[in-house]
């Protein structure tokens, strides 16, 4: 899915810019401040989605929602604004979604995949790890919730060893710094294992994690993933990574450290 962003303002246009490529099944995320130089590309490579800002000095979103409709009939618009007053004439031109700022993610995210909906177009990969800043889990797009937390960063710390068995006590080990693997810890780890396993049941993804000969680990064929689609050399995810990596975890320092010695702009 390829999408372009139009705005005057450079510090909203590249933040929904970042927005956008942190989205899971987009292929190509372009940002003008320019509507002339959008139209210029739309004739060249044709987007599926447009987001436009309304109010700009140039030309306005209106006109040029319909310039750009005009090159590709199928291209979904979706108005960015800061104004409600703009709602009817936007909808005038068949516009598939009207956002007011400050931008929401989760409500860009709805915008997007009900037009791609419409379109016919899947909208998200079956199972996501967003690993990018915060980590997450999402399913069919829409974030997994957790029970307990550490069954969270357990999921979080297999899919960064990428498919790679650890045993029990080496995930301890990195989930529970300074804490010694005695009878009582195992069984603690039992639990979060097994809340794991039940957690991706749920969602669908049961045959994600894999359990054998006394190791963990889990299958990355079932999963997408912006770390792994920047390691296979996707510029998308490349330009995705703002030197943040599974913040909340200080296991991830080091391929934290690792991605900032190869993705140096």
């Amino acid at each position: 899915m390829k999408i372009i962003c139009v705005d005057d303002e450079e510090l909203v246009l590249d933040l929904v810019v970042y927005m956008c490529n942190n989205l899971p099944n987009v292929s190509t995320v372009r940002g003008f401040t320019d509507p002339l130089k959008a139209i210029e590309e739309q004739k060249s490579e044709p987007a599926d989605i447009a987001l436009l800002d309304i109010d700009m000095p140039v030309m306005n979103g209106i006109t040029l929602a319909v310039k750009l409709k005009d090159i590709h009939p199928d291209t979904a618009v979706i108005f960015l604004t800061g104004y409600s007053n703009y709602a009817l004439e936007a909808f005038r031109v068949h516009a598939n979604g009207y956002l007011l700022k400050p931008l929401d993610k989760e409500r860009l995210v709805e915008e997007i995949g009900y037009a791609m909906e419409k379109k016919g177009v899947k909208k998200y990969p079956d199972f996501f790890a967003k690993t990018f800043g915060d980590f997450d889990f999402l399913a069919h797009g829409s974030p997994v919730s957790f029970s307990r937390q550490k069954s969270k960063e357990l999921l979080a710390f297999l899919i960064d060893k990428r498919g790679s068995g650890v045993t029990r006590a080496a995930a301890f080990a990195a989930l529970y710094e300074d804490e010694i693997y005695d009878r009582r810890r195992q069984k603690q780890f039992d639990v979060i294992v097994r809340s794991l396993r039940d957690t991706l049941e749920e969602c669908g993804a049961k045959h994600l994690l894999v359990i054998k000969s006394g190791e963990l680990r889990i299958n990355p064929g079932l999963i997408e993933c912006d770390l792994y689609r920047l390691l296979d050399g996707d510029a998308r995810a490349v330009n995705a990574y703002r030197g943040e990596y599974m913040s909340a975890y200080p296991w991830a320092s080091i391929t934290e450290a690792f991605l900032d010695r190869n993705t140096k702009k």
